[in-house]
């Protein structure tokens, strides 16, 4: 692993991106104190200039780097659930870059529990600037292949940790007032924030930072998807197989396929593996050169609001199949 993290930080002080893994999904990787590197992060991801990235950093000891308040209940977050699937936002320290926050009074921040991820910081001495390998919009990748395969050459190095553990982006909570806010959903529940913040989450407003990853449409497969109950889903697999479209279906372990002519995946019952193995096999369906994927839709229940708000994202993003 040494000479691999020696030549990521050679990239990452030079000025070039690296992707590498953390507990939640791939990363790519700029040095976020050079303004020039996180140019060329947005470019290559396609990234709109207003769309704020997350900065990485070792430990608690960086955080008056990037922030210039650490509100208590942030402070009872962190102690919590760092190093972790974590990401806090906070009042931006000054000097910290518009390029970074979107133009915003406020920075997201994490500190990754991926022994790779943390490896790379603690040697590279900076924090790294690290939204999603993935081109803008689309699947994340949480296997060093899916970033080989989507960006080629426009990255200067993948660090190959290996499969990410987690699966899905992290959570992330506004703590820059009295009670945190939840953005987005993760791995750690809104349940799990309430209680180690001591005080009920307050409701986003329209004032509410801009966070990465929440955009309506966001995590989507380039073929047309859908989510549905499970009767529905096989009655539209029918209808669209025999007009001769091909035919992609993410289940779950309860569905079972009533005809041939698809391609299937029957995802784990479990919403932790499910949640893991999620982007992987949306890529997967996504490359069988399918006309749809259908999505069986899953349980609206507190613990999969992560998985749902991914999937109805990635819906979104996609264009529903043609039926005629």
């Amino acid at each position: 692993m040494n000479s691999q993290l020696d030549e990521a930080v050679a990239v990452l002080k030079r000025g070039g991106l690296v992707a590498f893994p953390t507990e939640t999904v791939y990363g790519l990787g700029a040095d976020a104190g050079n303004p020039a590197a996180i140019g060329k992060l947005y470019a290559a991801k396609g990234r709109p200039a207003d769309h704020p990235v997350i900065v990485h950093v070792a430990g608690m000891a960086n955080l008056n780097e990037w922030a210039r308040e650490v509100s208590p209940v942030a402070r009872r977050l962190a102690q919590r659930f760092w190093p972790g699937p974590l990401t806090l936002i906070l009042k931006r320290a000054p000097g910290v870059s518009d390029a970074i926050t979107g133009g915003q009074d406020t920075v997201g921040l994490r500190i990754p529990s991926h022994p790779v991820a943390h490896a790379l910081l603690e040697k590279f001495g900076g924090g790294i600037a690290a939204p999603s390998a993935n081109r803008f919009g689309r699947v994340s990748a949480t296997l060093a292949e899916h970033v080989r395969r989507e960006f080629g050459d426009a990255v200067d190095f993948v660090f190959d940790g290996g499969e990410c553990d987690v699966g899905i982006e992290s959570t992330i909570v506004d703590a820059t007032g009295a009670a945190p806010v939840l953005l987005r959903p993760g791995h750690i529940t809104a349940r799990d924030i309430e209680r180690a913040a001591g005080i009920a989450l307050a409701a986003p407003t329209p004032h509410s930072p801009r966070a990465p990853g929440t955009l309506a449409a966001h995590y989507a497969p380039a073929t047309p998807l859908l989510v549905m109950e499970g009767d529905l889903l096989l009655e539209l697999a029918a209808t669209l197989t025999r007009q001769g479209q091909r035919v992609a279906v993410l289940a779950r372990s309860t569905l079972q396929p009533l005809h041939t002519g698809l391609t299937w995946i029957t995802a784990p019952a479990d919403v932790h593996v499910y949640a893991h193995d999620l982007y992987a096999n949306l890529r997967t369906l996504d490359a069988a050169g399918c006309d749809a994927l259908l999505v069986e839709q899953l349980p609206q229940r507190p613990e999969w609001a992560a998985v749902n708000d991914r999937l109805a994202r990635a819906a979104a993003g996609s264009c529903p199949p043609s039926t005629s």
